[in-house]
């Protein structure tokens, strides 16, 4: 009998017609979970739409003996995503995780890019985000319960030829997650980060066959149904998962250097900037209060400051 069990539990998953999506709705459909199986139905640009990926989803899972609903609206726009979530509360009365994995590729490098290709991929990624997860906070925030996980990348995380607009909205969905993680704390809501490698409709060919096989979207599923079980109990985290492989992304801050008693002078910058960057103080933070803690400190044992820590009230 597995560990992580979904008795009970409902959850969406946006981008659930093929690919990843289609795997974490399986997963967790395996594990009890109730699914509200998401997806357009368009091409990997976003065009075009249609019911048969969702219905096919959803088909597979009641085949297999599990519960599943389909919903076909684009999380492209506040209405749907209050669609999205609202079509759960119907079906399974409960938004009890949300794993937004929808996605479109508008790929080009810099010097051609267009704002039609920055605004479509932004409005799938990262304005999507925003659109199902506030509905999604909010019955969650209700019930004191809730998991998030919003799928970055590499590319956004790292940085990869061709992708600004795809990065830029990678990210953009780790600082969202990231501030659902601290204002969910106090609700019983966790939220964390997967940056999955697999192969998709949006990567095949692309990595080669040996890494094709490899990366079978199969081997990132466990992680995401993990973070989306309640078994989990972290939060505030990045992961990456792919081809059996899975690891941490942290992002970290070191002491750095500390300008006393004056402002810092750009040839300050120059003279010190290998302590700028040297890396063996290097801590993680739960917060930006962590940040002006690490200032107040360094401060205060300069002579700079004296008084009680602010980030310690």
């Amino acid at each position: 009998m597995s560990l992580i069990n979904f008795e009970g539990r409902s959850v969406i998953v946006t981008g659930a017609g093929g690919g990843l999506g289609r795997q974490y709705a399986l997963a967790l459909a395996q594990h009890g979970a109730r699914v509200l199986v998401n997806d357009l139905g368009g091409g990997v640009h976003g065009d075009g739409g249609g019911t048969g990926m969702a219905d096919s989803v959803v088909q597979e899972i009641k085949d297999a003996g599990g519960e599943a609903v389909a919903c076909y609206e684009s999380v492209a726009t506040p209405e749907g995503g209050r669609s999205i979530v609202e079509a759960t509360m119907d079906a399974f009365g409960s938004v009890d995780a949300l794993i937004h994995n929808a996605g479109i590729l508008r790929d080009r490098s810099l010097g051609s890019l267009t704002s039609e290709e920055v605004d479509a991929v932004l409005d799938v990624h990262l304005r999507g985000g925003f659109h199902v997860t506030i509905p999604a906070f909010a019955r969650m925030k209700e019930a004191k319960f809730g998991r998030i996980i919003m799928t970055s990348s590499s590319s956004g995380l790292l940085g990869n030829f061709g992708q600004a607009n795809y990065g830029a909205a990678k990210t953009g969905l780790v600082g969202l997650a990231h501030v659902a993680a601290v204002e969910g704390a106090k609700h019983g809501i966790l939220a964390n980060v997967i940056a999955p490698g697999a192969r998709t409709r949006m990567t095949e060919g692309l990595l080669g066959a040996e890494m094709d096989k490899l990366l079978d979207p199969a081997q990132v599923a466990a992680m995401a149904v993990y973070l989306a079980s309640p078994q989990c109990t972290q939060t505030h985290e990045i992961y990456a998962a792919g081809g059996g492989r899975f690891a941490r992304y942290v992002i970290g801050l070191n002491d750095g250097w500390f300008a006393p008693n004056r402002p810092a002078s750009p040839d300050d910058v120059f003279k010190h900037i290998e302590q700028i960057r040297d890396l063996k103080t290097l801590q993680i933070h739960d917060s930006g209060a962590g940040e002006m803690g690490v200032l107040y400190r360094m401060a205060e044992a300069a002579g700079a400051l004296v008084g009680t820590d602010p980030t310690k009230r």
